[in-house]
């Protein structure tokens, strides 16, 4: 295998007349017999210097000792340079061919899938052949006499290498001048940042350089490449007043996409001219080596090229769910009877959807039909809920929990500082908490009662209950406790979850395309409505949103979700506190009185109880994560903060429950 290659093999397989793609497979099987020896050969070498590097000395000096063989790997290496793009190693390493994130990902996934192939005239793609990250570590162990003698037994020679790398910068330039005045950015650059143009100055500049260097003017090229570094300065400024623009107006992955491969660019720019005015050439040859390789490593996999545009992405869904969460929170006594008054209010229209969530059922239509009519029963109920400005408790979290993340104390401050900062932060989890303790009591206070009081009113009415017998047993059966109930109940909070995350992202794509401003201006919907109406209806739109998405995904998801769930195979279900207490209060109407003094209605009270911790806990901890990650926090202080709640969970247990006088 690789690691037995004979050396002597190898030198005399270089033929400088085989095909393109045999003497690229010759450099990738040099490359791996740099990096690989017999165990016994390893294991007597010394550990001080990387074995790579020793054994890229020992095929120095063999070759050197054999005047013939240095003649055919270096005639391999003068048809390799002759043959190939090199410029395209330097110019598209690292940057995506088109600018968009969907795209780059694709191509991502099939270099990891896909097999490569040496059969190419790409460099940037054989590169990825010849080598891996790893070898950062020995490339950079060589010293200045063994990266010489490579350089220049393997390497092009100077001029071939200068007009490379000029041709490089004039590659990237280009898509930089492109990307700076494309409409996504160039409309949001800050005015004053393009005052000077530098974009187009970026291609005068390049230019002036370009002719310096070939005609030998040293001088000129000196200052030539000072006027390019401040072009790209101000190119890297303009780009940068993008930024601001999208934490007010919504954030597209496709223009953080394109400004973090304009950046680059800019940076790559300046270390290609760094090379290209060197004193020593090779050591900075070698610097740009071992950043291709950086840039190799973050290339090779979607984590790194996801990670940068989650974390921006993610702020702006979790700021616009902050914003919805702050009316979620109670704070004083007032704002805690409102709490109660709005969840009560909930908790009643939620007892007519359970009602019809019988009903539909009762229809017995197909799986799919029936998850999408009990989706939709879900969804106009909340959206009811919303517009009567009442809450459904299980809401809350996902929202409150970036409201909470805002708060969170900034670590290395003043000592006192932090302190006051925590003691903050605990009186919003006293709050948060509050806020859920009222928010479930108030919807259970009503909800059940109204569904045994409309169960009672048929009896009297109809001398049938409207809920069944059978209907009421299947209920006992599934909410019990005993059941997995536990399980369904973790996953509805889940699905909690990601309604908000749908909620925040549809209000970001709305502000990103000006949507308000759209409904408010455009002539043919000012024409229809009238002007005052248009702004009535922008101020509503963009107002409610964030509020209309998240109810409607969310009775979506509750309704269908189990239903696709079921046509692949996964027994899911989902256990929602307030529709549970209020199956379980048809279950009571439909089975009398004496259903109290039977076990199995208290094993469902308590998997009712399981159900609202679960759904509150599971969808505010991933809220919060999404918050923790948006906002890049470290909580150093985690013992702090934990100390000062169970403290003042010691000392104030009650601030959990109802808002302090002092409130």
């Amino acid at each position: 295998m690789a690691a037995a290659w004979d050396l002597t093999a190898l030198i005399n397989a270089a033929d400088p007349k085989a095909a393109q793609a045999e003497r690229h497979l010759w450099l990738v099987r040099l490359m791996e017999w740099l990096r690989h020896a017999p165990v016994a050969a390893a294991a007597a070498d010394e550990a001080a210097t990387p074995l790579p590097v020793r054994r890229l000395r020992h095929l120095l000096n063999q070759i050197d000792r054999q005047p013939p063989l240095a003649e055919r790997v270096r005639g391999l290496a003068a048809a390799f340079w002759r043959d190939i793009d090199a410029a395209s190693l330097y110019a598209d390493l690292g940057f995506g061919g088109r600018r968009s994130l969907g795209s780059e990902v694709l191509t991502r996934l099939q270099r990891q899938w896909l097999p490569a192939t040496p059969e190419t005239r790409d460099l940037a793609e054989l590169f990825r052949l010849l080598f891996e990250p790893a070898d950062a570590g020995w490339i950079a162990a060589l010293d200045a006499a063994t990266l010489a003698r490579a350089v220049a037994l393997l390497g092009p020679g100077a001029a071939a290498t200068r007009a490379t790398l000029l041709d490089a910068v004039t590659i990237l330039a280009s898509a930089v001048h492109a990307g700076g005045y494309s409409p996504a950015l160039r409309l949001r650059m800050d005015g004053a940042a393009l005052h000077d143009e530098p974009f187009r100055q970026l291609v005068t500049a390049v230019t002036a350089l370009r002719l310096a260097l070939l005609d030998g003017r040293d001088d000129d090229a000196l200052r030539e490449a000072a006027w390019l570094r401040a072009v790209l300065d101000a190119c890297r400024r303009a780009a940068a007043s993008v930024l601001p623009h999208l934490e007010e107006f919504g954030v597209s992955v496709n223009i953080v996409f394109d400004l973090e491969q304009l950046a680059t660019r800019t940076q790559r720019i300046e270390q290609l001219v760094n090379c290209l005015l060197a004193p020593e050439p090779v050591a900075e040859g070698q610097r740009l080596m071992l950043d291709l390789l950086r840039v190799l490593a973050e290339t090779s996999g979607l984590r790194p090229l996801l990670a940068q545009h989650y974390s921006l992405l993610a702020r702006q869904v979790a700021e616009r769910s902050a914003e919805t969460g702050e009316h979620y929170i109670t704070r004083d006594h007032g704002e805690y009877r409102d709490m109660l008054r709005r969840a009560a209010g909930g908790g009643a229209v939620i007892a007519f959807t359970t009602l019809v969530k019988f009903a539909v059922v009762a229809l017995g239509l197909s799986l799919f039909w029936g998850g999408f009519w009990a989706g939709i029963n879900y969804a106009a109920s909340f959206v009811l809920v919303m517009l009567l400005h009442w809450t459904v408790a299980t809401k809350q979290p996902a929202m409150t929990a970036p409201a909470l993340a805002a708060s969170l104390p900034a670590t290395g401050g003043d000592d006192g500082d932090s302190d006051a900062a925590i003691e903050g932060f605990v009186d919003r989890v006293a709050q948060l908490i509050r806020s859920q303790v009222a928010g479930i009591f108030g919807n259970l206070a009503l909800c059940a009662p109204i569904v045994l009081l409309l169960q009672w009113l048929a009896w009297r009415a109809l001398g049938a209950p409207l809920v069944g017998a059978k209907e009421a047993h299947h209920v006992l059966h599934s909410l019990t406790l005993l059941g997995p109930s536990a399980l369904f109940a973790a996953f509805t909070g889940v699905l909690l979850f990601a309604s908000s995350l749908i909620a925040g992202w549809a209000e970001n794509w709305f502000v990103l395309h000006r949507l308000d401003s759209a409904i408010a201006w455009n002539p043919r919907i000012v024409a229809r409505l009238g002007a005052p109406r248009a702004q009535r209806w922008a101020r509503w739109w963009r107002g409610n949103v964030s509020g209309l998405a998240a109810n409607i995904s969310l009775g979506l998801l509750l309704g269908l979700v189990p239903a696709l769930a079921a046509f692949v195979g996964l027994p899911l279900e989902v256990r929602h506190v307030t529709l549970s207490s209020g199956q379980l209060g048809a279950a009571l109407g439909a089975l009398g009185w004496p259903l109290l003094a039977e076990p199995a209605f208290w094993w469902c009270m308590a998997g009712i109880a399981i159900t609202g911790v679960l759904n509150l806990t599971v969808s505010f901890g991933l809220a919060f994560l999404v918050a923790l990650r948006s906002r890049g926090v470290r909580v150093k202080e985690r013992e702090r903060i934990g100390a000062a709640i169970r403290r003042r969970l010691a000392t104030q247990p009650l601030c959990f429950l109802w808002p302090p006088k002092a409130a």
